[in-house]
């Protein structure tokens, strides 16, 4: 029996554990809505630079090689594009290509039950390992898009742990990995947020001020402090004279974007409707098509001192510090080539690096063709975002990539001209934006729009 002077006390007690109770239990459900959006980033921009390393690593490996065994192409290459394509088929089905059209038919899926088809940590393992392996061999490729499947499948990972078991959360989760794959893979934050809104926020709304926004911004921290402040392509300091010069911008806009369409368009081409004789090899025997195109790349590394082989990172780089010509007139259009071979060889490998070398070698050609017609830097950088938006009519992206990588803000508004005039010239060619029409080959027959 209790006595009147311990009621208070046995009440005040329950109130106390009450209380204790509601903080813990607000806690968990804080921790179990928040946690992905935390612990995912910080994995995504470490794994991240380890792609990064990686790649940079291999891909210097096989500069030495080339050095002393120049012919090498000829006997890696072939037999490499079918090992890669085979493991593909038949391990990792889903990492061929960029990456970043699995992400966009991920997030056009409306159901809320958690899939591995396209997004998985099976798939990120895969593509890390076969686009190292790209590399290794000298493929034309990059590895920036491949980071958008990555990051993607590593905050999917995390869909279905918390209480949000929904199909906006889940796009939510897709579309914050993709673009931190980006930012982490460029160590540009602009980058991600901007490829987020413009590729991503397409099938997914983005907000301003968002767990997206969050998640972009701690794989952009994790590679700062991984690896420092860089531009990726060095710099220039090249200038325009504003609107004296506007003709020279609406002329490079209109040949990146016409040469970025072209690319673009025949990438579709052969997804959908390749011609009747490579229909046959593609869809019928698809290792045996990539042994082709890795075929065709060796005759064209020979047929240029290996010069079209890798991301095109170094060469592009000096070639925007140059203030005159380096390469050969034909280095743009060759390496557009390459990118292609290596892209429908159903091998992993994303586009952005690649297509910013064709972009360089594209401006290096007009600048020694019509030296007067800016300086050497400026014409390479602008006609550098030009062919990326029109590669993948993402305008703000292809400004904001090419800015932060080359240190270019004193280019913004010349940058701003030229990707407008490329994306608009691109549509002309390919009507529908090249990631788009990518990723209907991953959705589901009755999904597709053609």
């Amino acid at each position: 029996m209790h006595t009147p002077a311990q009621e208070p006390s046995s009440k005040n007690n329950n109130s106390e554990n009450g209380t204790a109770d509601g903080r813990a239990r607000k806690a968990v459900i804080f921790f179990r809505r928040w946690y992905a959006w935390v612990i995912a980033p910080l994995l995504i921009g470490a794994v991240c630079v380890g792609i990064a390393l990686a790649c940079d690593y291999v891909g210097h490996l096989n500069r030495l090689a080339l050095e002393r065994f120049p012919q090498l192409p000829v006997l890696l290459l072939p037999p490499g594009f079918v090992f890669l394509a085979y493991l593909v088929q038949r391990f990792f089905r889903g990492t061929q290509g960029s990456g970043i059209p699995q992400a966009i038919a991920a997030l056009e899926d409306t159901d809320p039950k958690k899939k591995h088809h396209l997004l998985s940590l099976r798939i990120l393992c895969g593509k890390a390992l076969l686009l190292v392996g790209g590399l290794s061999m000298g493929a034309s490729i990059g590895r920036e898009g491949p980071t958008v499947q990555i990051g993607a499948s590593l905050m999917h990972a995390f869909y279905g742990r918390g209480s949000e078991m929904t199909a906006e959360n889940r796009k939510m989760l897709i579309m914050a990995g993709g673009a931190a794959g980006i930012a982490a893979a460029f160590n540009t934050p602009l980058a991600g947020v901007m490829f987020a809104i413009e590729e991503l926020g397409k099938k997914a709304g983005f907000r301003g001020f968002s767990r997206t926004l969050l998640t972009v911004i701690l794989s952009a921290l994790v590679s700062l402090a991984l690896v420092g402040n860089y531009t990726y392509f060095g710099s220039t300091a090249a200038v325009m004279d504003g609107l004296s010069d506007m003709p020279v911008m609406i002329v490079l806009g209109m040949l990146g974007g016409l040469a970025g369409g072209i690319f673009s368009w025949l990438m579709v081409k052969m997804q959908r409707n390749p011609p009747a004789l490579l229909a046959q090899v593609i869809f019928n025997r698809p290792l045996v098509f990539a042994g082709y195109c890795g075929a065709l790349l060796a005759i064209l590394a020979m047929l240029t001192d290996n010069l079209v082989l890798g991301t095109g990172y170094e060469a592009t780089r000096a070639t925007l510090a140059s203030d005159h010509g380096l390469y050969s007139w034909y280095y743009g259009l060759a390496k557009m080539a390459a990118t292609l071979l290596s892209s429908i060889s159903g091998i992993p490998g994303g586009l952005f690096a690649p297509s910013l070398s064709v972009g360089a070698g594209l401006g290096d050609c007009l600048s020694q063709l019509w030296p007067s017609l800016a300086p050497h830097g400026a014409i390479v950088l602008l006609v550098m975002a030009a062919y990326l938006a029109g590669v993948t009519q993402s305008p703000l992206t292809a400004i904001v990539i090419t800015m932060e990588m080359s240190n270019g803000l004193h280019l913004l508004l010349p940058l701003m001209i030229v990707a407008w005039v490329a994306s608009c010239m691109s549509k002309l060619i390919c009507r529908e934006p090249l990631y788009d029409a990518l990723s209907q080959k991953f959705l589901p027959a009755e999904q597709r729009t053609s």
